[in-house]
């Protein structure tokens, strides 16, 4: 089956052109390497005044998260769970704006730690080149609605 955009659009809490991730390129227990062409669309719904800021890769980053976190789930047998960004932390920008550039936008997730409720994820938005353009970690709390019980 192919890890691709509808795939993912169907595992994920964000929908039409808020589904900013393309597709799954590689990925295992603890990482996760999609490619996204979203930041080149005028209709992108994070550009503000025909710009899309770096910083909007963060959500780029928080839906890789949300995506492996659905892989994970769907490799033991679970249903995905719901889940909020809780921080994000050591953010480094390395360009102002993610539409400038031409070609995919690579986008990197690595589980550094995590227990039934909370997960700690290293993160890595790059080029087609390979030059990084973001990188940071985020913290990710699971099923807050649901009071921490499953």
């Amino acid at each position: 089956m192919p890890l691709d955009r509808d795939w993912i659009a169907q595992r994920i809490p964000h929908a039409g052109v808020m589904c900013l991730l393309d597709r799954v390129l590689t990925w295992d227990a603890d990482r996760l390497r999609c490619l996204a062409i979203s930041h080149l669309s005028p209709g992108n719904p994070l550009r503000s005044g025909g710009r899309l800021s770096v910083v909007c890769g963060i959500e780029y980053a928080a839906q890789a998260t949300a995506v492996h976190g659905a892989l994970r789930a769907a490799g033991g047998g679970e249903a995905p769970r719901s889940g909020f960004l809780a921080s994000v932390r050591n953010v480094e920008f390395h360009v102002r704006r993610l539409d400038t550039l031409g070609g995919d936008l690579v986008v990197e997730v690595e589980r550094l730690t995590g227990d039934g409720n909370d997960a700690l994820y290293q993160f890595r938005l790059l080029a087609a080149d390979g030059r990084a353009l973001l990188t940071g970690r985020l913290a990710v709390r699971l099923d807050a609605d649901a009071g921490g019980k499953r």
